[in-house]
């Protein structure tokens, strides 16, 4: 398993939860429907007056990812929704082995 981890910035807390809302109702449902992926998690944490959102997401492999990015992984999925409410976000997405889970 591959878990695909995403940052973005968010300047204020409106503006944080407006991309929260965009992920949970958007992205998420697309996911959802993607062959190999296996969960996503939206993290937060207020940082400097703003936020910190990293977007965490589990696939089953390499061309799993692939269904949601295009051939290149490494470069993030930013809809226009998200960049009309983001102050900055990561250019790249970064992946990982999944060594170890627990339940």
């Amino acid at each position: 398993m591959i878990a695909r981890l995403w940052r973005g910035r968010a300047a204020d807390a409106a503006t944080a939860d407006a991309y929260v809302r965009h992920f949970t109702g958007t992205v998420a449902a697309e996911l959802k429907g993607l062959a190999g992926h296996r969960g996503a998690w939206l993290l937060r944490r207020e940082v400097d007056g703003g936020a910190e959102l990293i977007a965490l997401t589990l696939w089953e492999s390499r061309q799993s990812i692939e269904a949601f990015t295009g051939p290149d992984i490494s470069k993030s999925v930013v809809e226009p929704e998200a960049r009309a409410v983001l102050q900055a976000f990561d250019d790249f997405a970064s992946h990982y082995e999944v060594a170890y889970t627990s339940k």
